[in-house]
């Protein structure tokens, strides 16, 4: 399948988290444009403790009006490794150091006009080191069981999409790395 032909781009705002641009496409003999938010990509992780229970962050959310709980997740910053993006916002927000992380998936947030792609991490064997905030960073750090969280997305109490996309996936690894539904 041939991809569609852009015939031209021009930035209309640039940002310290995003860019905005306008993109011309030419798609067979269809013409029409887009308005893409360019965005570096971000990087999240779920803690999981050795008691079955991650921990994630309660923070006032601007664009929804609401506090949301969601797991830690920050932006990238140029040319850094998701990876150890992920590792430096388990630090910051959560205030501990993982003995293993693992990759469980990466994923668009909203292909059909954001370019950020985030890439999602599980971190066990957790060893207290505090907390590293930014100063814009006003959370509170809650601690759940799967079986609560799952609960809770069920029930709207979780409305952050990584976050169910983290939570759902880690349920299913936990549950088969233990051979167990009980969490």
């Amino acid at each position: 399948m041939t991809k569609p032909a852009t015939l031209g781009s021009r930035t209309i705002y640039q940002g310290r988290i995003f860019d905005i641009r306008i993109d011309d496409i030419r798609d067979g003999e269809v013409e029409y444009s887009r308005e893409i938010v360019v965005h570096k990509g971000s990087a999240v992780i779920i803690p999981v403790f050795e008691d079955g229970t991650a921990a994630l962050v309660r923070q006032y959310r601007h664009a929804a009006a609401e506090y949301l709980l969601e797991i830690p997740a920050g932006t990238l910053n140029e040319e850094e490794d998701p990876m150890v993006g992920a590792v430096r916002e388990l630090e910051e927000e959560i205030g501990v150091r993982a003995a293993h992380v693992r990759k469980l998936c990466e994923f668009y947030v909203s292909p059909g006009f954001l370019t950020e792609k985030m890439h999602l991490y599980i971190a066990t064997g957790l060893t207290h080191v505090g907390q590293s905030l930014e100063d814009d960073e006003i959370l509170t750090i809650e601690r759940h069981s799967f079986a609560e969280l799952l609960q809770m997305i069920a029930d709207g109490r979780i409305l952050d999409a990584k976050t169910i996309i983290a939570v759902q996936m880690a349920a299913e690894l936990i549950s088969r790395d233990t051979g167990s539904a009980a969490m």
